[in-house]
């Protein structure tokens, strides 16, 4: 028998040929996670470390393995951030990459229970209430149910949504963000769940859901129904999650069961910025998915391509102070970078004098406003430093709240002071009038002509007969307003007088009254350093300025704008200049988040991001000699985030006055 040898070679399978050179273009550990196809990865992405390019080469990577497009799902949470990854994976590679099944949580949920609307409950398909539409229905029943009633106070239908959906995303019984969040509604808690269970009642005899019920509802199918877990799993194959540090519980549990036939799995997150736990967000879910997936493999991104090694420095020592990470070294390969600054201000004026004062030094450097941002821990911080912008003609957009100015119950408060500076101010007489009970722009404009036409000023209110069903309330104004005008009193003093007269008209007309009232708390800080009414409110007028100041600020001052944010609203964004202002010891971290150690773990992960944000200058602010009215404390301490951080890499700067010192005065 004649013998024929094989050659093994022949049938050796040749090493893929691909036309992106990944090696190249990657760095070492987002090669690994690039090339890495099978199995669960969890990719831990630090800050400015480029997990965005690494998914998208991953989607490329996938898709010239010979991977059916069709059967990769890429989930984030925004519609756009997905056709921003596909659209760019398409110019790297080519359009099938835009096949690819990418969005939202709330999208996928959407297609797919459009699918098996039957398998839910629903026979002819569901219709989606958006938020404005949900809290119409809510208002709706609330009446239906005599919860409206006049002389009752009960939550808003806005803050009623707000409850059930939190209770919704975090897993939660509704008892326990009551108590947790709105505390001073905690007597209605029956109400607002039979209120609930009517609410529940009417979307499915109505075949609505809103934006929870969807990945409720997606959850409870895939849990429910083998045959359409396994098909969905079996049609996606590959699958990846973008931000899973921000994922809820309900989020994880699907990413879960839509891989239960594979495991194969990437997700993408950065441990040291989960800080949305107010939204639902679950800490957990990220520090967790080794256990949930066994064997799984970790890869580390690194290298920063964002800020300079000083800025850096101080963000490892912050986050190496967490009790519960993926440790992490941040390091980048640029050179050079001023050591970030640690800076004590006698008080919260002085903080805001100097963050100004620097803001515009370094304009005259050459850096832009619009590259210059302001972080701070809650939305009332900022405000000593808007009045000082104001006075420096240094534009400004904020980001994470209102404008102090715009604030509703601001606006309410300054109307009464604006009224003793000025009788005749019409607005302030209407906006004040019709904060009583009964009383309309009609009866408002009746009185306010009664005034001005007594030449008495505020006296004139005395010489009026209220109508029966207003007079209670207005006599209450008049008394008040009228010892105020009388007595002569400091600013401050006149203040704390209008605050305990307006306290049950703000509790009355917002349901967030807890947190409206810091606000009010904090202005009374703001007026200790004025001796005039007219000076304190000339301060606050913060419209912009029509001029500028000469050699200081260009001719194009209206497009040129500082940024004012809050930390939260500030996360994903960077600039070259980053100004951390009241980093003090029961500000930041915030007094509350004491009562758990997860709530103080969040506050050093928020200090984190706000740190990371920084390309090249840092600055961290606190005031020494701040008094907290609620607590009845002083405060003075930088907060325990940052303190203790060695000089050689967080450089503690004092500030001094010219009449002190006119040698290196910053």
């Amino acid at each position: 028998m004649k013998r024929y040898l094989i050659k093994e070679e022949l049938f050796q399978p040749k090493e893929p040929v691909f036309s992106i050179p990944y090696a190249d273009v990657l760095n070492p550990a987002q090669y690994e996670a690039v090339t890495t196809l099978e199995g669960p990865l969890l990719v831990i992405a630090g800050a400015g470390s480029g997990k965005t390019r690494t998914l998208t080469y991953r989607v490329a990577r996938l898709v010239e393995e010979g991977v059916r497009p069709g059967s990769i799902l890429l989930m984030t949470f925004t519609r756009r951030a997905a056709q921003e990854m596909l659209r760019k994976a398409a110019a790297l590679l080519d359009q099938r990459c835009e096949k690819v099944a990418g969005g939202t949580f709330h999208s996928f949920a959407n297609f797919t229970l459009r699918r098996y609307a039957q398998k839910v409950g629903f026979e002819s398909g569901f219709n989606i209430l958006d938020r404005a539409d949900a809290e119409d229905v809510i208002n709706l029943l609330r009446a239906g149910l005599r919860l409206n009633a006049k002389g009752r106070r009960f939550p808003r239908k806005s803050t009623i949504a707000n409850i059930y959906s939190k209770a919704a995303n975090k897993t939660v019984p509704l008892e326990e963000v009551v108590l947790e969040d709105y505390p001073h509604f905690a007597a209605d808690t029956p109400d607002l769940l039979r209120l609930n269970e009517a609410y529940q009642k009417y979307k499915r005899k109505h075949f609505m859901v809103d934006y929870d019920d969807l990945l409720i509802y997606l959850n409870a199918l895939l849990e429910g129904n083998r045959d359409a877990r396994e098909m969905l799993s079996q049609t996606y194959r590959y699958i990846m999650v973008d931000e899973y540090q921000d994922t809820n519980k309900i989020q994880a549990n699907i990413v879960r069961l839509l891989a239960s036939t594979h495991n194969n799995v990437m997700v993408v997150g950065d441990d040291s910025q989960s800080i949305y736990a107010f939204r639902g967000a679950n800490f957990g879910n990220i520090i967790d998915f080794p256990k949930v997936f066994p064997g799984t493999k970790i890869i580390r991104l690194e290298e920063n391509y964002r800020s300079t090694q000083p800025v850096l420095n101080v963000a490892n020592v912050i986050i190496d102070r967490a009790q519960e990470k993926y440790t992490k070294v941040l390091f980048t390969r640029k050179k050079g970078g001023a050591v970030p600054a640690l800076v004590a201000a006698e008080d919260e004026h002085v903080q805001s004098q100097f963050v100004a004062q620097r803001i515009l030094e370094l304009r005259e450097e050459g850096i832009p406003l619009h590259e210059i941002a302001v972080l701070f821990r809650a939305g009332y911080h900022s405000f000593d430093l808007e009045v000082e912008c104001n006075k420096r003609n240094i534009p400004f957009v904020k980001v994470g709240g209102f404008k102090f100015m715009e604030t509703a119950h601001i606006k309410d408060f300054l109307a009464h002071m604006r009224i003793l500076a000025n009788p005749l101010d019409s607005v302030s007489w209407h906006r004040v009038l019709l904060l009583l009970e009964n009383i309309g722009p009609k009866a408002a404009d009746e009185i306010f002509q009664a005034v001005v036409g007594s030449g008495m000023g505020i006296k004139g209110l005395a010489a009026l007969e209220p109508r029966p069903r207003y007079a209670q309330g207005f006599e209450r104004l008049r008394q008040r307003l009228d010892s105020l005008e009388t007595d002569h009193l400091p600013v401050v003093e006149v203040g704390a007088r209008l605050m305990r007269y307006y306290q049950p008209i703000l509790k009355k007309k917002y349901d967030d009254h807890p947190k409206r009232a810091k606000d009010l708390e904090h202005l009374l800080t703001i007026m200790e350093r004025y001796r005039s009414i007219e000076k304190f409110l000339s301060d606050m007028a913060l419209e912009p300025p029509n001029a500028s100041v000469d050699d200081i600020l260009a001719a194009d001052y209206d497009n040129e704008q500082l940024v004012l944010s809050t930390i939260h609203s500030a996360k994903g964004l960077e600039w070259h200049t980053v100004f951390v202002i009241s980093a003090l010891e029961g500000r930041f971290p915030a007094m509350y988040a004491a009562r758990s150690d997860e709530e103080m773990e969040e506050e050093l992960r928020l200090m984190y991001v706000a740190t990371t944000r920084a390309k090249e200058n840092l600055y961290f602010t606190y005031p020494i000699n701040i008094y907290d009215r609620a607590n009845g404390v002083v405060l003075s301490r930088p907060s325990r985030f940052i303190d203790g951080i060695s000089e050689d890499v967080l450089e503690q700067w004092s500030l001094v006055s010219e009449q002190e010192d006119d040698e290196d005065v910053w």
